[in-house]
């Protein structure tokens, strides 16, 4: 049987920008056949936007530069039709989705592109209707963009790409924003469109145990080729390869890939699933001679560094209303103290982002009471609590206003006072730890990389508290853990570090305790692993646990009681390991 022709293809396609002499792709051939879902991932700067670009046809409608090779949609040449006959085929939505919002007004976001389009008016409000309870958010129809949250704001990106009813779609890390039940609805919304009505998804995403689980093919790029092309499968049995490019693989896989390392099990095709790694586990522990002492020992608990008995922070039953909007926060309670990192995680409009502007001042209590630093914030004005807290946005865009990236990041120092030559200094020494271009412009760089000048500006004040607000968003492997491990750094200095992350994972590893949040309250508080652990908790705020959280409560449950309260793949590897001696 004949294979249908590609819907979009690549022929040794290489680009570069402006008058760049490195390209951004060099000699990529790639085809994306009808019907297919096809993840992207890789390093920050590997392509990979570009590679969207391409695709899409911004690349060379919008983005000018040095074109080689040939990109063919749906059997058209993109450099010889018009940007408007390809987006009739292939719907884009990129990085930054505030510079791609044109109205007010979530219908008349929808409403924009179906009138353009030329739909017949009697098909708009069945169509918009549709796509807004495609996403989820029917509820926010009337509701003014500015007042969304960020992971808000992308739902209704895809909701007026989907009313529009393209072949393809392609994303540029869409749920970056997004809490994990959101991410996993987006990307449950995206394989029903691929399954249900055939359309062709490519989507760049970091989340990569979400891309193993609806995705037939993995392009991993690095700098700007392809490194590998295959079956989820097949890419990421390459856990040792991958990681070397900085990309992560998930938990589950590492754990497979651990094993057949440490000759515990034959190489090959690595687990994808927490019931694939549960169902592995099970067959080798079960009928080996554990004996009672293995089968009662469970997972030594995370040692708890003493920490001072004043917190830095303090909230003591805060209440806040936006006016005008329903979006408030009620009664929330918690300390921080110093030396300490404490992740607040929970859907998209809980009340995260909220909480960290009544800590940095941005907003005041309508009741209740913010100190910190021994400064009630309700007083003090926003400059005085800026010495003792620094703040890393969901944007990094939003604080980047210098030329060069030294410049950036010793910028904050000089405004404090601190010597041009003094600043300059601590400035490079920061920046050449994150392994930052110097003389770069900020704005050259690519979306990863500026949230890494972002965080530099924050680290080299050295603050009493840093605040950060979804951290690692836009940022590979190597660059999340040169992020968390400077953020550890700063906490074992003694800074307090509140961290708003959706990247459960990363709050695992790095926190030492977690705030679940939902509906603008606080559900429950406590240590990692013990509030991971509870499930009850986590289906109230309809967060997902970790990967190895769920696989320990489940291989206790089935298995031992010796995998009880793992929460590192390490954790979960030397247990099997003690079991099968």
């Amino acid at each position: 049987m004949a294979q249908p022709s590609p819907i979009i293809r690549l022929d040794d396609v290489s680009f570069s920008y402006g008058a760049s002499a490195t390209p951004a792709l060099d000699h990529v051939s790639l085809c994306i056949a009808p019907g297919e879902f096809v993840g992207v991932i890789g390093p920050s700067g590997a392509g990979k936007s570009t590679l969207a670009a391409a695709l899409s046809g911004a690349i060379p409608h919008h983005y000018r530069g040095q074109l080689f090779g040939a990109v063919t949609v749906d059997g058209s040449d993109t450099c010889e039709v018009t940007l408007t006959d390809i987006s009739r085929v292939v719907g884009s939505i990129n990085q930054d989705i505030d510079a791609q919002m044109v109205a007010s007004v979530v219908e008349d976001e929808l409403l924009f592109g179906l009138e353009n389009f030329g739909v017949p008016h009697d098909q708009i409000p069945d169509r918009l209707a549709s796509a807004l309870e495609t996403v989820g958010i029917a509820d926010l129809r009337e509701r003014e963009i500015a007042t969304l949250s960020g992971g808000q704001k992308q739902k209704v990106a895809i909701a007026a790409m989907l009313a529009l009813r393209p072949r393809v779609l392609v994303l540029d890390e869409p749920t970056a924003a997004l809490d994990p039940v959101s991410s996993s609805t987006v990307f449950e919304t995206l394989r029903a469109l691929n399954r249900d009505a055939g359309i062709t998804v490519v989507v760049i995403e970091q989340k990569v145990a979400l891309l193993c689980e609806h995705c037939d093919r993995i392009v991993v790029m690095d700098r700007g080729r392809v490194a590998f092309d295959g079956t989820p499968r097949s890419v990421f049995s390459h856990g040792r390869n991958l990681r070397a490019l900085g990309v992560d693989s998930p938990r589950v896989a590492r754990i497979s890939n651990s094993l057949a390392e440490h000759g515990v099990i034959e190489p090959g095709a690595p687990c994808l699933s927490v019931a694939e790694a549960r169902d592995l586990v099970a067959d080798l522990v079960r009928g080996q001679a554990a004996g009672e002492k293995n089968a009662a020992a469970g997972t030594p608990a995370k040692p708890r560094p003493a920490l001072p008995a004043d917190p830095v922070v303090s909230f003591r039953d805060v209440s806040f209303a936006y006016p005008g909007s329903r979006a408030t926060v009620e009664h929330l309670s918690f300390d921080a103290r110093p030396g300490e990192i404490v992740g607040v995680v929970g859907q998209n409009g809980a009340g995260k982002t909220t909480l960290t502007k009544l800590l940095n001042g941005l907003l005041k209590p309508a009741s209740g009471e913010v100190l910190v630093a021994g400064l009630d914030t309700r007083d003090t004005p926003t400059s005085r609590l800026a010495a003792h807290v620094s703040t890393l946005f969901q944007n990094p865009d939003r604080q980047l206003c210098k030329d060069t990236v030294l410049d950036e990041v010793a910028f904050g120092l000089e405004l404090t006072g601190v010597g041009a030559g003094e600043a300059r200094e601590r400035a490079r020494s920061v920046a050449e730890r994150f392994g930052l271009p110097l003389d770069a412009a900020p704005f050259s760089l690519s979306r990863g990389q500026r949230q890494m000048v972002a965080l530099a500006s924050v680290v080299v004040m050295e603050p009493e508290v840093v605040l950060l607000d979804e951290p690692t968003s836009g940022l590979d492997y190597r660059e999340c853990m040169t992020v968390m491990e400077t953020v550890r750094e700063m906490a074992e200095k003694g800074c307090a570090v509140v961290m708003v992350c959706h990247d459960m994972e990363v709050v695992s590893d790095f926190a030492e305790r977690v705030i679940v949040m939902a509906d603008g309250r606080i559900l429950g508080q406590g240590p990692a692993d013990q509030v991971f652990a509870d499930a009850g908790l986590m289906a109230r705020a309809d967060v997902e646990a970790p990967q190895v959280v769920r696989l320990a409560a489940e291989l206790a449950r089935d298995v031992s009681p010796a995998f009880a309260g793992a929460s590192q793949v390490s954790d979960i590897v030397d247990t099997v390991e003690g079991m099968l001696k």
